[in-house]
């Protein structure tokens, strides 16, 4: 369905083609990667080339309700369009800079016309909440003459069972397209412009990543491995290649108070075809569900064969204050800077989890983590039998939580092959880690 405010038609620059009305870019009919507000950006340039867009408008149309750095956000989004379009600002060909201003878009810019058919199938909107249909056709006026209403029902039927042979013929190419069994979750996003949210973006990458890894039939690459390409703007391919993947997810979260939202998409490569798309809002607190959503989604469309046990997992409830999750993933976010101060962070973190849901399994684990690395002479934050001591008792309370939490294993194996030399127990707990979570790395 269209934006009220787009163009109604397809726009043609160059060899691209945009369609504001289902925000798509494509380059010789291929479809690219474009997030959504990257998108709605370049969708106003096109509707005025050669014409000064002020950054006053963009922000009324695009950020009308942000309270963090607009700039940021608004350079980011410029940036991302350019990558798509192989432009820079330095010589460019299609979006210009006017310094302190605004963007003028450079290129001519063409109307694409729909055929008939085409035209037809774009009034059709199939949405994904059980089928309901909407456009000029739902609503036929009982008074109709008979031969119209007739060829307007004749129309629709035809539309529905279009529909129905579309639906067929992408599931056949899918079902004939060589199953995934590698995939990359890219760092997400962070859309707020705020740095400082930074913390939420790697968070959820990181447990989108733990979530896909319970899937013993699907490789997933580390967060260790996947953060070193954030912010890097390298091409999917070659990231794809680098980590030896044969499928990667990326997308973006933005947070507002206590609602997120997360687009996420999953793209083959090197053909850089996307597979699937699609973006879930929610509350803060529904925010783990939502990555089970998402995974769930996931190994969907890569067939991956589940276990009971990996299906109960996936499908497991998970509810969790929002303060306790966001304390969560702060916890996470510094434990992985790997500094003295930082670890000390992250036991305050999750120790604040900890204290506002008593019962957050992961909350425990993260800790018996941060205790754990905190007596490495490295780090130097407790001497070692306090930090295996202090280890051993928070991974012993999150398996008394959850027993299927791999990452709360790992936890107790770390403790006793760092500082307890029992590696009878390590090896058993490690074991059970990997078998409970074949892609947590940590294990």
């Amino acid at each position: 369905m269209q934006h009220a405010n787009y163009p109604p038609k397809r726009l043609r620059f160059g060899v691209f083609e945009a369609d504001p009305r289902i925000g798509e870019l494509t380059k010789h009919g291929k479809r690219l990667p474009l997030q959504e507000q990257p998108f709605q950006l370049l969708s106003m340039l096109l509707e005025r080339p050669g014409e000064l867009v002020s950054r006053e408008e963009l922000r009324a149309r695009i950020w009308p309700e942000t309270i963090v750095d607009f700039d940021q956000g608004l350079n980011k989004a410029i940036s991302k369009i350019r990558e798509a379009l192989g432009d820079s600002a330095e010589n460019p060909r299609f979006i210009e800079t006017v310094a302190r201003r605004g963007y003028r878009f450079l290129a001519d810019v063409a109307v694409v016309q729909d055929g008939p058919r085409e035209a037809a199938a774009g009034d059709l909107t199939v949405q994904e909440d059980g089928g309901r249909l909407s456009g000029p056709e739902a609503g036929i006026s009982a008074r109709a003459p008979p031969r119209a209403l007739a060829w307007r029902v004749f129309g629709f039927g035809f539309a529905l069972v279009l529909a129905a042979a579309l639906s067929w013929i992408l599931y056949t190419l899918r079902a004939s397209s060589p199953t995934i069994r590698s995939v990359a979750v890219l760092p997400l996003g962070n859309l707020s412009g705020d740095i400082s949210q930074d913390y939420f973006a790697d968070g959820m990458t990181e447990e989108l990543i733990t979530q896909l890894g319970q899937i013993s039939a699907l490789r997933v690459i580390s967060s260790t491995s996947v953060m070193r390409y954030k912010g890097v703007g390298k091409p999917l391919a070659e990231i794809a290649r680098e980590l030896n993947v044969q499928a990667v997810v990326e997308g973006s979260v933005l947070r507002s108070g206590d609602r997120v939202r997360i687009t996420v998409q999953l793209i083959r490569v090197p053909a850089d075809e996307q597979m699937w798309a699609k973006r879930y809002e929610g509350d803060l607190r529904d925010a783990l569900a939502l990555q089970s959503e998402v995974a769930q989604a996931i190994a969907e469309q890569v067939r991956a064969t589940l276990s009971r046990q990996q299906q109960v997992a996936l499908q497991k409830p998970k509810t969790v204050t929002p303060d306790a999750y966001e304390a969560y993933l702060k916890g996470r976010y510094f434990w992985n800077k790997r500094t003295g101060e930082s670890l000390k962070k992250a036991i305050d973190y999750f120790s604040h989890a900890i204290a506002t849901d008593p019962n957050y399994a992961e909350a425990y684990s993260g800790l018996a983590d941060s205790y754990a690395l905190s007596g490495d002479w490295e780090y130097g934050v407790l001497p070692p039998q306090d930090a295996f001591r202090q280890a051993r008792a928070a991974a012993t309370k999150a398996l008394a939580l959850d027993d299927s939490l791999g990452e709360a294993h790992t936890s107790l194996a770390f403790a006793f092959d760092l500082y307890g030399w029992d590696w009878a127990a390590a090896e058993k707990e490690y074991k059970r880690a990997i078998e409970l979570n074949p892609g947590y790395a940590t294990a």
